[in-house]
């Protein structure tokens, strides 16, 4: 029996990990910005631009590169050890090893540093500006599923008030008080109903399913949100002047701030195309070596078996006994000295060369001078793009001004719709349990309340997604919005 109640009290203290988890809206926007994959593509950018910057700072740095070549030659090549062309068959191999540096490049090194510096920053405002992006569209369909959800409730609320209106009514036909064209009205309301709540259950779901994807979750069976009661919370923001507004998002929105990263890239850019003009002076030094298989030389020995050789013709007569005079010549034999080893040829046959290397541009084809023409139409686009992101700023600005202003109304009018439909249909409601009124006229009468109360839910989280975006152009972080 103790073995029993500890096994289910272990199930209990264990129930809640095993429940389904429900996630806010805030865990939402922070699990987006780890995962979301446009977010993800934004911080490779900003990779990137780091490894730009490596690349330039490593444009201040010399070069070092060594080479390595083992080949065969075969007829007439040059003897590398003797200098002479020869018909031969050799093997030559030849090591380089080599050191540059730039003294002067037109300032085109400090330039492309320059550059990489702002790129680094319009990166991170690019990725800056998708994460208020995805921000808003997290909160968007978190806001799509609970109007979803609140638009399900009330229609499976009046749904039940319908099926009690059912069975009151069919008592009364039964009766005889109320005509059965009473009951098919509201048999025919109860159908509608149900037809209702099940495209309401489509949309809750697809809705959960569209925020899974903004989340990059594949558990879309299991996926849900918080039941949140979310409340109308204004700062402030919307009763501030359009003007403080607009100010606010010149200063902190990321599109200007990309706009005028990308007028600065173009005009290093067209630092850089002018630094071609100019003379580059460079440094070197090399060091090179080589070795072969060839012979490293000749020697001559004297034939031991055969010492001299006597000329055939003679080569003068002596005079006073006219005897005929032969040559004598030693008989030697010329043989090959074996290659030196590998190392000591290296060492040998090795050579260092620097100096100093001076490049003047004197005519390219136009095609530095056609550079620079193009990137200065392209600082003329950019100054142009800027010029226009500011007005489109405004243009937004004003439109979410606008918007949240008329959505605030739409609001208001919501709720005294709302409570002129309970009203109503309060009344319609009592009329008809007295019998004063028809089922038809009371189902009108509850349509239209049930219409208010959805409209209320529509226009409630309407303002509130309006506000969050007029409270994003103000400044605030997406990740500090309250709700």
């Amino acid at each position: 029996m103790k073995k029993l109640v500890l096994i289910l009290l272990l199930l209990l203290a264990a129930a809640p990990s095993f429940a389904q988890k429900q996630w806010t809206l805030r865990e939402c926007v922070v699990h987006a910005m780890e995962n979301n994959i446009s977010i993800k593509q934004s911080e490779l950018d900003v990779e990137l631009a780091d490894i730009g910057k490596l690349d330039a700072i490593g444009n201040f740095l010399p070069s070092l590169n060594g080479q390595a070549s083992n080949s065969w030659n075969t007829g007439l090549t040059q003897n590398v050890v003797t200098g002479v062309l020869e018909t031969q068959t050799a093997r030559n191999s030849s090591y380089f090893v080599g050191l540059g540096v730039d003294l002067f490049k037109g300032l085109e090194n400090i330039r492309r540093n320059q550059r990489a510096k702002i790129n680094k920053l319009a990166a991170q405002y690019s990725l800056d500006k998708m994460k208020d992006d995805i921000s808003l569209f997290v909160a968007n369909a978190y806001l799509q599923v609970l109007l979803n959800k609140a638009n399900l409730e009330v229609i499976k609320a009046q749904n039940q008030v319908t099926l009690e209106q059912l069975q009151r009514t069919n008592d009364l036909v039964d009766a005889g008080v109320l005509p059965r064209g009473d009951l098919l009205e509201i048999k025919a309301t109860d159908a509608s109903e149900k037809q209702n709540i099940i495209i309401s259950e489509n949309a809750v779901q697809i809705s959960l399913i569209s925020l899974a994807q903004l989340l990059q979750i594949e558990d879309y069976e299991n996926f849900d949100i918080a039941e949140e009661d979310f409340t109308i919370i204004d700062e402030g923001i919307a009763s501030k002047a359009i003007a403080e507004i607009l100010n606010s998002a010149k200063e902190n929105r990321s599109e200007i701030k990309i706009a005028e990263q990308n007028v600065a890239l173009a005009e290093k850019d067209l630092q850089i195309a002018r630094s071609a003009y100019y003379p580059s002076l460079s440094a070197f030094i090399n060091y090179n070596t080589r070795e072969s298989d060839l012979p490293s030389g000749f020697t001559q020995t004297l034939n031991e078996n055969d010492p001299f050789s006597i000329s055939d013709e003679p080569i003068g007569i002596v005079g006073s006994t006219g005897e005929n005079v032969f040559g004598i010549s030693p008989n030697l034999i010329i043989s090959e000295v074996p290659p030196l080893p590998f190392i000591e040829q290296l060492y040998l046959n090795d050579g260092i060369s620097y100096g100093f290397q001076l490049q003047v541009p004197i005519f390219n084809g136009f095609g530095v001078r056609n550079n620079v023409k193009r990137n200065k139409v392209n600082l003329k686009r950019q100054e142009f793009l800027l010029e226009q992101a500011k007005l489109d700023l405004e243009s937004n600005v004003y439109q979410a001004y606008v918007d949240a202003k008329g959505a605030l109304k739409a609001y208001e009018s919501a709720q005294v719709a709302l409570e002129s439909q309970e009203l109503a249909y309060q009344y319609a409601k009592d009329r008809y349990d007295v019998g004063l009124t028809n089922a038809f006229d009371f189902s009108q009468s509850k349509l239209r309340y049930d219409n208010a109360r959805i409209e209320l839910n529509r226009s409630k989280y309407d303002y509130i997604f309006k506000l969050k975006v007029l409270e994003l152009y103000f400044g605030i972080p997406a990740t500090e919005l309250k709700f």
